[in-house]
């Protein structure tokens, strides 16, 4: 738009120039002057429209003054010796890995930290933060368009470093990793507020302790492992007992109060209804009868 309205200029003058110094030219001069207000026109015309696209707001700024305000997605009226800088409001992400072409930085980008135990640990992270639409002008005044490299960058990697420290290696690792990740997160969000950036998330992708450090909370998780699984198999074997000595004692209590509660007559009430039930089955052969002490044994044979 600017390139019409210097056309135009150009145009004007040349036709001032031409009509006042009489040459081959002098009589195309109307025709510059038609053509460079048109172009003149079109220049300040579309200088006057800004466009601002969704997700985005607009800063305004005049001879390098910014203007407090912004400008709202959608079409605007505006000064045409305005110029405007469009902020990006939408959520945006930012990962520091040791991956390979998987953070923003090319390489290994991870955070090395020492922890309280004097071991280094490698942190993979990912910031999800945005740009709070009414800080937008404060933020292009004293920072600038590029914030993620000289606030989010800095000030994260920076905080993780300061919090870290209060950590064993192995807490970080295991118990006291959602601890740490709270901590950082209420650390970083307040640095970020003062500059006019919103923190939404701070997730900590993974943590990678030194080899012999792995090696040995391995070690120490597979004995711990082992003396679960004893204690479950001594508790078995403590209930199977209990089990068996319960049952003894059941057989034991039975075996008394039947030796103590029969008599001769009860018995032999006992074997002749037994007695009765042989010789009634169809499958008997051979039938057992006592009289007194002697039995007779009768067959069908």
């Amino acid at each position: 738009m600017f390139i019409f309205i210097f056309l135009g200029i150009i145009l004007l003058l040349l036709s001032f120039s031409v009509k006042n110094n009489p040459s081959p030219l002098t009589k195309f001069s109307p025709l510059f002057k038609i053509i460079g207000f048109l172009l003149l026109l079109v220049g300040v015309s579309s200088s006057m429209f800004q466009q601002i696209n969704a997700g985005k707001v607009g800063v305004k700024s005049l001879y390098g003054n910014v203007e407090p305000g912004i400008l709202e997605s959608g079409l605007h009226i505006i000064n045409p010796l305005l110029d405007v800088t469009e902020f990006d409001i939408q959520t945006q992400n930012y990962t520091m890995s040791a991956e390979n072409n998987e953070g923003a930085q090319q390489g290994d980008d991870a955070i090395r930290v020492l922890s309280n135990d004097g071991l280094e640990v490698v942190i993979d992270l990912t910031v999800l933060y945005r740009v709070s639409p009414a800080d937008a002008p404060r933020i292009f005044k004293q920072i600038g368009v590029d914030y993620t490299d000289k606030i989010v960058r800095p000030v994260t990697r920076t905080r993780i470093r300061d919090n870290a420290v209060y950590y064993d290696a192995v807490a970080l690792y295991s118990t006291k990793r959602n601890e740490f990740q709270e901590r950082i997160f209420k650390s970083i969000e307040a640095d970020f507020k003062s500059r006019g950036l919103i923190l939404e998330q701070l997730l900590i992708r993974n943590i990678n302790l030194p080899a012999s450090v792995k090696t040995t909370i391995e070690s120490k998780i597979n004995a711990e492992q082992d003396a679960q699984k004893m204690q479950f198999v001594l508790l078995k074997e403590k209930q199977e007992a209990e089990r068996k000595r319960v049952e003894a004692q059941g057989i034991a209590d039975y075996q008394r109060i039947i030796s103590t509660g029969l008599t001769d007559k009860q018995l032999q009430y006992e074997q002749i209804k037994a007695q009765k039930e042989i010789a009634t089955s169809a499958n008997t052969k051979i039938i057992f009868m006592g009289k007194g002490g002697a039995p007779v044994i009768l067959s069908d044979k």
